[in-house]
C-alpha cells in the first residue's frame, strides 16, 4: 500500500468514525434536552434507534419526536454504512497491516543512536545508502516521494516520508541522536536549509552536503557544514585521476569502495581513554601491527603526513591508518593496550 493511500483511508476511518460518534451525541442531546428525558434514557433511545433494533421508545414521542427519530435512523444508517465500508476497505488494502509496520519502524528508528540521515534518496542519496549499508551503518532515510520511500525501505533502511528542512522531521529521525546527517537533496536552497536546521536541533552532529555550484559551496560552509561534496568538481578530478593515475585511483577503488576489499582506510580517534607520550616507533605500531598510519590529525587542525618513527601521538589525535581488516583491528588493540 502507497503512503497516499495510507493516510487517505486512516483519513476515512477517523471521519466516519466521528462522524457516527457525532450522531449518537446528537441524538441523546435532543432526548435529553429538547424532549426533557433523563440522559441515560436520551442515550438508551439513540443506540436502539440506531442498531435497528426494534425495540419501543423508552417514553411517548409526539410528531416532533418521530420526525426527529426517523432524521436519525437516516443519518445513523448512512455513517454506519460509510464506516463499514471504509472498514472492510481497510482490511482488504491492508491498512492494519501497514500500521503495525510503520509502529514497529518508528519504534526501531527511536532506539538508534549515532546512526546516519540520509536527506534525499536519488541516484547520488541511493549510492550514499549502498555505501554506509555495506559499512552495516545504520541509516535513516527522509524523502517526500511516497514511492521513493518504499524504495528505501526495501532496501532494508528505515524511512520517513516528509521534508527534511523540517525540525519535525529531523527529530522524528532521531537527530539529536545522529553521528551525521548527509543532505543530498537536489536543490542547493532545500540543502541550505537543512543544514540550518540539522545545526540548531544538533550543534555537535557532523553535517555532509551536497553543492551544485562554487556560490552554494561557500555559503553552505558558512552556515556551518562540516564537507561539502560538489559531483560535478568530484566527477572532473576522478576522470582526471583515472586519465593520470589510473593504478592508484584502482587502488583507492578497492581500499574506500569496494564491497569485500582486501585493505582499508579507517580512521582512529585516540580519546581519553589512550595513554598519550609515546612516539609511533616506541608503540611498536607498524612492527606488531602490519598497518601503516599514512596521516595523523592534531586538534588544531594540523596535518602530519607520512609520520615517521619519531612522531609523538597525543590525544585527540585522528589517525589514518591502512591495513586489513585483522590489522587495523591489532593497532586498535595495541593503542589502548587491549590483549
Amino acid at each position: 500500500m502507497s503512503a497516499d493511500k495510507y493516510r487517505r483511508i486512516q483519513r476515512d476511518l477517523f471521519l466516519g468514525i466521528g462522524a457516527f460518534t457525532a450522531v449518537i451525541l446528537l441524538g441523546t442531546l435532543w432526548y435529553w434536552l429538547v424532549e426533557g428525558w433523563r440522559w441515560s434514557d436520551a442515550l438508551y433511545m439513540t443506540v436502539i434507534t440506531l442498531s435497528t433494533v426494534g425495540f419501543l421508545e423508552v417514553n411517548p414521542l409526539g410528531d416532533r419526536g418521530r420526525l426527529f427519530t426517523i432524521v436519525l435512523i437516516i443519518l445513523g444508517v448512512v455513517w454506519l454504512g460509510y464506516v463499514v465500508n471504509r472498514f472492510t476497505e481497510a482490511v482488504i488494502q491492508g491498512y492494519f497491516r501497514n500500521g503495525f509496520k510503520i509502529q514497529q519502524r518508528q519504534q526501531q528508528m527511536g532506539k538508534l543512536s549515532n546512526h546516519y540521515i540520509l536527506c534525499g534518496f536519488g541516484r547520488t542519496g541511493r549510492q550514499v545508502a549502498l555505501s554506509l549499508k555495506a559499512e552495516q551503518k545504520d541509516v535513516i532515510v527522509i524523502d517526500t516521494d511516497p514511492a521513493i520511500v518504499e524504495s528505501a525501505q526495501s532496501l532494508g533502511c528505515p524511512a520517513l516520508l516528509g521534508r527534511a528542512t523540517r525540525d519535525e522531521t529531523l527529530q522524528q529521525a532521531g537527530v539529536g541522536q545522529a553521528y551525521c546527517v548527509i543532505s543530498a537533496l537536489p536543490s542547493d536552497a532545500e540543502n541550505l536549509y537543512t543544514v540550518l536546521s540539522t545545526k540548531t536541533l544538533n550543534p555537535e552532529v557532523r553535517v555532509v552536503v551536497r553543492a551544485n555550484s562554487e556560490e552554494a559551496t561557500e555559503k553552505l560552509n558558512q552556515v556551518g557544514a562540516d564537507a561539502v561534496v560538489s559531483p560535478y568538481m568530484a566527477v572532473g578530478k576522478r576522470m582526471a585521476f583515472a586519465a593520470l593515475r589510473p593504478q592508484v585511483l584502482n587502488f583507492m577503488d578497492v581500499a574506500i569502495g569496494g564491497n569485500n576489499p582486501a585493505v582499508y582506510i579507517e580512521e582512529i580517534l585516540l580519546t581519553d581513554g589512550f595513554d598519550g607520550g609515546q612516539t609511533v616507533g616506541e608503540m611498536g605500531l607498524r612492527s606488531q601491527t602490519g598497518a601503516s598510519i599514512l596521516a595523523i590529525c592534531r586538534t588544531d587542525g594540523t596535518l602530519i603526513t607520512g609520520p615517521t618513527g619519531q612522531t609523538s601521538l597525543q590525544q585527540q589525535d585522528l589517525l589514518i591508518c591502512l591495513g586489513t581488516d585483522k590489522q587495523l583491528q591489532a593497532i586498535n588493540r595495541l593503542l589502548y593496550k587491549a590483549p
